[in-house]
């Protein structure tokens, strides 16, 4: 079958040559080499063959490997009801804080993730130390958010303290006037803010699926 990357080797070209040839970002001839080419514009084909010394042709082929490949699994869908197709979806990964805005990367910036639609999630962030291993998330996992300015206490949630993102249990006392961030490890005391205070929190949301990192 025609592999792209190998064929982008052998003429010894980079991602980057291939990318300024066909008029697309880096990023996305790394997609595309990892399979990705269903809905390539014609136009778009025609470029990346021309930049691969191939015929356009050579493009079908690999859309016909994959159309074969998914009829075998729709094949074992249908004989056995406990195996679930994954349909991906992409997930913009929270960039920098600046400002106390979140600033979602652009696509060519490659900061997205790939995870299952049925996450029912707005964006991702990575987490940072081990302030919440007790809730089993550990540093280097990848936590999907739903945004929403408002949780209900006792929730994990994406918060913005000053310029940084972080992930705590949240409670929020009306009456009082406080709002208590609580991390899941002992070694570290709850972040308590109250008046002036609040005006430097902001919640993005509520933590609803988590991707380990852990092998």
């Amino acid at each position: 079958m025609f592999d792209l990357k190998q064929r982008r080797i052998e003429l010894g070209l980079t991602m980057l040559d291939v990318a300024k040839l066909v008029g697309v970002s880096e990023a996305t001839i790394s997609r595309y080499e990892s399979g990705n080419i269903k809905n390539m514009r014609r136009d778009r084909i025609e470029k990346y063959a021309k930049a691969l010394k191939v015929s356009p042709s050579d493009f079908l082929d690999i859309n016909d490997a994959e159309d074969s490949c998914d009829s075998d699994l729709a094949a074992l869908i249908a004989k056995y009801p406990n195996i679930k197709p994954i349909k991906l979806k992409r997930f913009p990964m929270l960039g920098e804080i600046a400002c106390g805005e979140p600033v979602f990367a652009d696509e060519d910036k490659e900061h997205y993730v790939m995870a299952d639609m049925d996450i029912h999630a707005d964006f991702c962030l990575t987490a940072k130390g081990d302030s919440m291993v007790n809730a089993r998330i550990y540093e280097g996992d990848i936590v999907f958010i739903k945004e929403m300015p408002i949780v209900e206490n006792g929730d994990i949630a994406a918060v913005i303290i000053n310029d940084e993102a972080t992930l705590k249990r949240v409670y929020y006392y009306r009456e009082d006037g406080m709002l208590q961030l609580v991390a899941e490890n002992p070694k570290y005391k709850p972040l308590v803010y109250q008046g002036e205070e609040l005006n430097h929190i902001r919640i993005l949301g509520k933590a609803v699926y988590f991707m380990s990192a852990v092998e």
